[in-house]
């Protein structure tokens, strides 16, 4: 199995999404951060009241997945994310070691 962890623009987590669920991978978590760092966009920057020092806004997707679905959805992140700009974000795959549901 496979963790992908995308962090990418805020206003393209809908398309992101919607492609991901069409495409069948329906199970994944979003969360909202603010950031700092090579990710930000020069010509763009959303300040954060919480955190001064941080200037913009990013997504997180988190997506655990069998090894044969990870470059489908790494390309699906990819391509729906992209805006060829400095900031578009970045894409991290690592190995899961186990799976275990709480329910059971």
């Amino acid at each position: 199995m496979k963790e992908i962890k995308a962090f990418f623009r805020i206003n393209r987590v809908n398309d992101v999404a919607l492609n991901l669920q069409k495409n069948g991978f329906c199970c994944f978590s979003l969360f909202e951060g603010d950031g700092s760092g090579k990710l930000s966009d020069p010509d763009k920057e959303y300040p954060s009241l919480r955190h001064p020092f941080l200037h913009y806004k990013i997504a997180k997707l988190e997506i655990v997945c069998n090894k044969e679905d990870e470059n489908a959805i790494v390309k699906i992140i990819k391509e729906h994310a992209h805006t060829g700009k400095s900031g578009d974000g970045l894409i991290y795959v690592t190995n899961v070691e186990q799976k275990v549901r709480i329910r059971d």
